[in-house]
């Protein structure tokens, strides 16, 4: 990808032009949310702790392998967001900040508007896509986690009990996979490369992994260690 040229002719010219930027456009995975509780309102709320996350882990993953270039990364997660909330807000949010490259990472909360929605899904995704091609950035469409697969016995609020019944039915079903598949035929066809850590997913699922133990919240945010998986597939991608 162009992105990497530019980060070599940066390590080549230092002084010249601004910081290699970099935009993460997504929900709260992306933010950096982890374990869910239930306040004493009845409110579900997650812990934040961006620096666990995959943008912080790939930010120094870059700065390891190209240390004396000046890179400028722009964390627009934001918890609860979908693809539509990523097309209202990528002017203000990722463009507004010219980058050179904005990975776009949506599904989980998409999922909420069930089959009807997944057309919705893949032509906010389109939107969004022509709009950075247009700003003359380049693209990543990152797919999400899977989401659980049954309710943990580790939940304890029936609150957050409900939304796990509600998940697993999302993905034993499979209409999570068929929002994930929408979004990579968009992809495919704009010509947007694709980090696919859905598959990676997958793959675990049919290993014989327990991914629904790999949740931070035994619902649909990844535990501490997992970031790991979407930062090393997003550089496989970006350097291909």
């Amino acid at each position: 990808m162009k992105i990497i040229e530019k980060i070599q002719e940066k390590q080549k010219n230092l002084l010249e032009g601004r910081p290699i930027t970099i935009a993460f456009l997504g929900d709260s995975v992306t933010q950096g949310c982890f374990d869910c509780y239930e306040k004493s309102d009845g409110v579900i709320d997650a812990e934040f702790h961006p620096e666990w996350g995959y943008v912080e882990i790939f930010q120094k993953m870059l700065h390891k392998l190209y240390p004396s270039v000046p890179l400028a990364v722009i964390n627009a997660g934001v918890s609860g967001s979908s693809a539509y909330g990523g097309v209202c807000r990528l002017d203000r949010t990722a463009l507004a900040y010219h980058p050179d490259l904005v990975v776009v990472c949506f599904g989980l909360n998409d999922t909420n508007n069930g089959k009807a929605g997944v057309k919705k899904y893949a032509d906010n995704l389109t939107e969004i896509f022509q709009k950075v091609k247009k700003s003359g950035a380049e693209c990543v469409y990152m797919t999400p986690n899977t989401m659980n697969y049954y309710v943990s016995p580790k939940i304890t609020s029936e609150a957050i009990k409900a939304l796990a019944k509600d998940y697993k039915e999302r993905m034993t079903s499979g209409l999570m996979d068929e929002y994930i598949a929408a979004g990579k035929a968009v992809a495919a066809e704009r010509g947007v490369p694709i980090a696919d850590c859905y598959s990676l997913w997958k793959r675990l699922v049919n290993n014989g992994v327990d991914v629904t133990d790999l949740l931070a919240n035994k619902l649909n945010h990844p535990d501490k260690d997992m970031h790991f998986i979407f930062a090393y597939e997003l550089m496989k991608t970006i350097m291909g």
